[in-house]
């Protein structure tokens, strides 16, 4: 039986790695990292003389049956990501999955995350929110998720392109309203910053995007907010009033009132569904 070690590594300052990641590193026979550059420099500050493997989303599946071999021979195998913890949207998933099925130990190393890293410096609750990850690009499916999270009371981390990130705090704002936020960028590098304000004014500050690697933290739902509908409760909904001659515009106006859900995330909906 081998050993799949998940390691997390850090997502800015070298320093910031446990001893046991830097005794995994050492030992195992394979490293396997997502960007290898990022990780020979981050090997070659450690004195750890390994070449480490690419496993990235084009190769994953690929390179899955060559670790697998690995491990069948009773070895060890790390696999770490350009920063932060391994599978959080990064590859990794499939090879985890596989060495499970395969009666393989798969061991976490735990360590920064950029989550958890921007979420403790936002200033808002941490004692439960969600990780959403990158939003969908597709318009209409970006507007359902949005209409899904609005009425959600837990905090919210999000992640996001820098250059894409003052289009998404505009949208949140507008999906949102008036709730706190924080936009945290370079976590842990020299020009580290935390921003915090409402969604409005930091999708005003950084309306032409930001500068370094950015997580974004929103405020959950107040108390008192109206219950989001389900997303496929609100198609149906979208459907029946369309089918009943409503243009998109004012069945708009009426679901938000109705279900809390934002206007632009039902009207986006209606006008996806009207062209069907």
């Amino acid at each position: 039986m081998g050993m799949l070690y998940v390691v997390a590594t850090p997502i800015g300052n070298l320093e910031d790695i446990t001893l046991r990641a830097l005794s995994v590193l050492r030992e195992a026979a394979l490293v396997l990292a997502e960007d290898t550059r990022h990780t020979r420099v981050l090997l070659g500050r450690h004195g750890i003389a390994k070449i480490p493997l690419s496993l990235h989303a084009h190769n994953e599946s690929a390179r899955t049956q060559q670790v697998l071999a690995v491990l069948a021979g009773g070895q060890a195998v790390a696999l770490v990501s350009d920063a932060g913890t391994p599978l959080v949207s990064d590859p990794g998933e499939r090879l985890v999955a596989r060495a499970i099925a395969d009666g393989h130990r798969v061991v976490p190393v735990p360590g920064p995350s950029a989550v958890l890293a921007a979420l403790i410096a936002s200033g808002l609750s941490a004692e439960s929110f969600t990780f959403v990850g990158f939003l969908p690009r597709r318009a209409g499916e970006r507007a359902r998720r949005l209409a899904e999270l609005a009425g959600r009371p837990e905090t919210l981390v999000l992640f996001e392109s820098p250059r894409r990130v003052g289009g998404l705090l505009a949208e949140l704002a507008e999906a949102f309203g008036e709730r706190r936020a924080c936009l945290a960028r370079e976590l842990t590098k020299l020009h580290e910053e935390a921003a915090r304000g409402t969604l409005a004014e930091l999708a005003a500050k950084y309306a032409e995007g930001a500068r370094g690697e950015v997580t974004l933290v929103v405020e959950g739902a107040r108390p008192g907010s109206a219950e989001p509908a389900t997303a496929d409760a609100l198609r149906e909904r979208v459907r029946a009033l369309l089918a009943a001659g409503l243009s998109a515009r004012d069945l708009a106006g009426q679901l938000a009132r109705e279900t809390g859900a934002p206007r632009r995330a039902v009207y986006t909906l209606a006008v996806e569904e009207s062209g069907r």
